[in-house]
């Protein structure tokens, strides 16, 4: 009786779904025939889930009828999947959502079961509670994208970050999706919260910056990826590989950063003909000295020289292409006649041209080609088209091993070839001669390209064709080049490349020094509008930055700035330093008030000359005794028989026995560090003028008393916007005199930007380096907490960092020591500066007099 009803129903709603839409009710007696068969009782709960869909949403009730034949018969049932689109009825527009899950829910039973489907699905149901577009992205995103290998439990791992930070910060499943499944295949599961959390601060200064870096397609967020790559880091040996080339081949060879990124094949070595361009990772460190060695081989023996490349135009019959904006010439053209062939002939060809620089290579260094048949000897033979041009390659180079006589121990010839040129293939025996050029390794490439053992080949596969070390001599346009024979000893001459790529000079840490008469003008338009102009509205003590109202191109896509000086950053939530996160830019303020600096020193003449009377009793007067001299006043008594027992134990000490008198000096050299966030222009807690004008009036002071005790000191600044535009000014280096200049510009500085003080200490202290004095001091002068537009929103970040700063400025012998206008400056710098460290002024009228006082009570 009850499968009677069930069956009338089935009737009725079918009858219903005709009077609303003739296509609802054919689709439904389309997938009836499939449902049928699992009982009256299914029938009917399925016909009334359609009719419920159709009705709540046309396209989800459409949806859901189209993808039940299909569903029904991979699974096997069809109460459990009925009920879940069920479900989808509690919110509107969820459609899509829907259309995702009934897409794969069949291939999700079928991969984890009928449990792990449940958990799949009660994931994307928890999201549509939450947002419904995050829902769909999780629903369309390809389970098996999603659980990296590991079923459910791989799907909870990669889930887990997005929806803690999703209760945090509001993070979004469909912007984390874009790029966690591979940011997990190269961080582990362990690190792809770091990589989420790091997303979701970016999200917070600007949301397409943000969105780019989860679709990887950012700078900043690949380079932290590819720091978590195992394998042999090119960026961090760069001073040893640059060692090498200069060792062999007296070479001053730039190294830059290559372009490379995960997905695109073999790590590879590329060359413009100026510079050495190295992937993020090599497999290990003998592969990196060849790539290396190799690359600068093709530099040496002239694979990228004019007339060379101009005679294999000639060669090819093809039209020499004009230069490019940047004065360099494409190797596309030759290739292009080849067409859909042009990748056979292009391994072909650099097959024979690195066989030819290897010989010659292998004169210059000792090991090399033994050193690179020990790593393609190690190497697998790639499968499918590759595989005959990697062994053919491995051949060529042992039989070339066995000619040149560059023998290392684990290294074995082929057996099958005598020691002799006949072991070469006889396409490639003008390799071996000292003579041969490019255009010879040109024409062994179209004899080579004749054979056809060597199989068509594709753009995906190419890349596995070259040994180890070796790769793709036509990757980049080049830069032509004068015939160099070998002789790279001015290679530097290249013109402004080494400047303009400092990759190795001092990636661990040790960037090139900028003085500030020879620093770049900033790049930022804004800081050289008028000072008034670029105040912004200001905004009370303490903060560093200005309100988000004020925040320039928020939205826009985020472009990286180069041309100025890498720093490393300290990530507390990683609990590690992300290298060159920072550029900063430094330069001599251009601002200048000689006008102001003249009144400011009239409003405190009578301060000044408090000042001059406590500097008085700072000169050197007290005469300090010298011991163990060579000469002197006096003899020193416990030198003189240190003396004597030496000479009776039979040694021959010198006699370094006098003492003498002479006036006892403070050797001690300072650097003021301003704070020039935009809160030092709010306006004066009295009413009475802004902040500004008394950290003027305190600077000037300070500049005018250290001047007058003689102790040698110099004056900058700093402000940010984001980790790429930190800006240094000077305002007096340690050797310009105290003039007319030098107070213009104290005179002349405004607020401006954010407070990212960290990279602030660390150029400071790189700065002091240069001051040969005994006691190095850094005074910091600041208003607020360090901030920055990029910190999403986490105080600690920048004040972690600003700590980490600090104590490698204590482990370079400078000592940092903080004065602060914010009154809540108790709850975060013994955090930083630590107890003693640091000082607090309550009020801001005090500044002037207390700034050139503090230095005094420290200097003693």
């Amino acid at each position: 009786m009850a499968e009677a009803d069930d069956l009338v129903a089935v009737e009725e709603v079918l009858q219903q779904l005709e009077r609303i839409s003739f296509v609802a009710q054919r689709d439904a007696r389309a997938a009836l025939p499939a449902i049928r068969p699992f009982g009256a009782a299914t029938a009917r709960a399925w016909i009334e889930t359609a009719r419920d869909l159709f009705q709540h949403d046309r396209e989800s009730g459409k949806s859901f009828m189209r993808h039940s034949e299909r569903l029904a018969e991979h699974t096997g049932v069809v109460e459990p999947w009925t009920a879940q689109s069920r479900e989808f009825l509690q919110w509107v527009n969820s459609n899509y959502a829907l259309e995702g899950f009934l897409a794969q829910a069949d291939r999700v039973w079928a991969a984890w079961g009928e449990a792990g489907e449940r958990e799949w699905f009660a994931i994307g149901l928890r999201w549509c509670g939450r947002s419904l577009a995050d829902a769909r992205a999780f629903f369309e995103t390809p389970f098996d994208r999603l659980d990296g290998g590991n079923g459910p439990a791989g799907l909870r791992t990669l889930i887990e970050p997005a929806e803690r930070l999703y209760d945090e910060r509001g993070l979004t499943l469909d912007c984390y999706l874009a790029g966690a499944p591979m940011a997990r295949n190269m961080v582990g599961d362990a690190g792809l919260l770091n990589w989420a959390r790091r997303g979701a601060d970016l999200l917070a200064a600007g949301r397409a910056r943000g969105e780019a870096y989860f679709r990887m397609e950012s700078e900043e967020g690949m380079k932290l990826l590819l720091e978590a790559l195992p394998g042999y880091r090119g960026r961090t040996h760069g001073r040893f590989l640059q060692l090498l080339l200069r060792a062999w081949l007296e070479a001053e060879i730039p190294l830059a950063d290559g372009n490379w990124k995960p997905g695109d094949g073999r790590p590879m070595l590329e060359t413009d003909g100026r510079r050495l361009y190295l992937p993020a990772v090599f497999g290990g460190r003998d592969e990196a000295i060849v790539a290396v060695q190799h690359g600068a081989a093709h530099l040496a023996f002239d694979s990228y020289a004019r007339e060379h490349i101009e005679a294999l135009f000639r060669r090819a019959g093809t039209e020499h292409p004009p230069l490019d904006d940047q004065n360099r010439i494409t190797w596309r053209p030759l290739f292009a006649p080849f067409a859909e062939r042009m990748f056979r002939f292009q391994i072909l060809f650099d097959l024979a041209e690195d066989l030819r620089v290897n010989l010659r290579m292998a004169q210059l260094i000792p090991g090399f080609l033994s050193r690179l048949l020990r790593i393609a000897a190690a190497h697998p033979v790639p499968d499918g088209p590759a595989g005959p041009y990697y062994r053919f390659a491995l051949a060529a180079h042992r039989a070339a091993l066995a000619v040149s006589g560059d023998r290392s121990p684990g290294v074995s010839v082929d057996p099958d070839a005598p020691e002799t040129e006949s072991g070469i293939d006889p396409r490639l025996r003008r390799m071996l001669e000292p003579d041969a050029t490019v255009i010879d390794a040109w024409e062994a490439a179209e004899r080579l390209f004749e054979d056809p053992a060597f199989p068509e080949i594709g753009i995906d596969e190419r890349k596995e064709a070259y040994l180890p070390g070796l790769s793709l001599n036509a990757a980049r346009p080049v830069y032509p080049q004068r015939l160099r024979d070998g002789d790279l000893s001015d290679f530097r001459d290249v013109g402004d490349a080494y400047e303009e790529h400092r990759f190795v000079r001092e990636k661990q840490e040790e960037a090139p020094e900028q003085t500030p008469e020879g620093a770049q003008k900033d790049p930022d338009a804004d800081i050289q509008l008028p000072r008034e102009e670029t105040s912004g509205s200001g905004g009370r003590i303490g903060v560093g930055i200005p309100q988000p109202a004020q925040v320039a191109k928020r939205g826009v896509a985020w472009q990286p700035r180069t041309g100025g000086i890498p720093y490393p950053e300290w990530d507390y939530r990683e609990q590690r330093m992300i290298s060159d996160w920072v550029n900063l830019n430094e330069r001599v303020l251009d601002e200048q008030n000689p006008a102001a600096a003249e009144t400011i020193l009239a409003e405190h003449a009578a301060t000044l000359k408090r000042l001059t009377r406590g500097l008085e009793m700072q000169r050197p007067t007290r005469m300090a005794p010298l011991r163990r001299q060579l000469d002197g006043d006096e003899l020193d008594t416990e030198s003189v028989i240190d003396f004597v027992a030496d000479k009776r134990a039979g040694l021959s000490p010198k006699a370094f026995i006098y003492r003498r008198r002479t006036v006892q000096q403070r050797d001690t050299a300072v650097l003021l560090l301003a704070d020039m966030s935009t809160s030092i222009m709010a306006r004066h807690p009295g009413g009475q003028g802004k902040i500004v004008e008394r950290v003027r009036s305190g600077m000037m002071l300070f500049a005018e008393a250290i001047d007058r005790i003689g102790d040698p000191f110099a004056i900058s600044g700093f402000a940010s916007r984001q980790r790429d535009q930190v800006h240094y000014y000077w305002l007096k280096d340690f050797k310009e005199p105290l003039d007319e200049t030098v107070r213009g510009r104290i005179a002349g500085i405004s607020g401006r930007l954010a407070s990212r003080m960290g990279a602030a200490i660390r150029h400071s202290s790189r700065a002091m380096r240069r001051v040969a004095s005994q006691h190095r001091l850094l005074l910091i002068l600041s208003d607020g907490r360090p901030a920055d537009y990029d910190d999403g929103g986490d105080p600690r970040y920048l004040h972690e960092d600003t700590r980490m700063a600090m104590k490698e400025a204590l482990d370079a012998g400078v000592h940092p020591f903080c004065i602060t206008l914010d009154p809540s400056g108790q709850d975060y710098l013994p955090a930083i500066f630590g107890p003693g460290h640091y000082t607090i002024i309550d009020r801001v009228d005090e500044l002037p007099r207390r700034l050139p006082e503090i230095y005094l009570r420290l200097r003693r």
